[in-house]
């Protein structure tokens, strides 16, 4: 089952057990120029500039999450990318999985920005740019 949660809920999981992983599913470029929440791992769900799935990723959240019961929370933009890469570490046999619902920008507004009416950044949350 994959839980939703809110990026102020997913930040609180993540203070009280330090078993959970976080993991930015964005592109590099995302994950670099736009930010990304201190301590998350980046491990791209699809890649630019064909953003076709990345054949590695199971293998790589085996390499930093071989435990599959660990909660491994999942980060993207807005919060689809993330679920679909949740969906995929569930059919693999990863069980307590939680895809961050607003993602690191949040939904568009009404002149189609993000990051003006929720997600990680617009929650002030800890993050960086690097």
């Amino acid at each position: 089952m994959i839980e939703d949660l809110t990026p102020v809920e997913a930040y609180e999981l993540l203070q009280q057990n330090t078993a959970s992983i976080l993991v930015d599913v964005r592109t590099k470029i995302e994950h670099s120029f736009v930010g990304h929440p201190i301590g998350a791992i980046h491990i791209a769900w699809k890649e630019a500039p064909s953003m076709q799935i990345n054949e590695n990723f199971i293998a790589e959240i085996e390499k930093i999450a071989p435990n599959k019961t660990a909660p491994i929370l999942l980060l993207c933009r807005s919060g689809q990318r993330s679920l679909d890469a949740a969906k995929a570490l569930e059919n693999f046999g990863y069980k307590h999985l939680i895809n961050i619902i607003d993602g690191f920008e949040g939904p568009l507004d009404g002149s189609k920005h993000r990051g003006n009416l929720g997600g990680w950044r617009f929650n002030k949350l800890p993050w960086q740019q690097s």
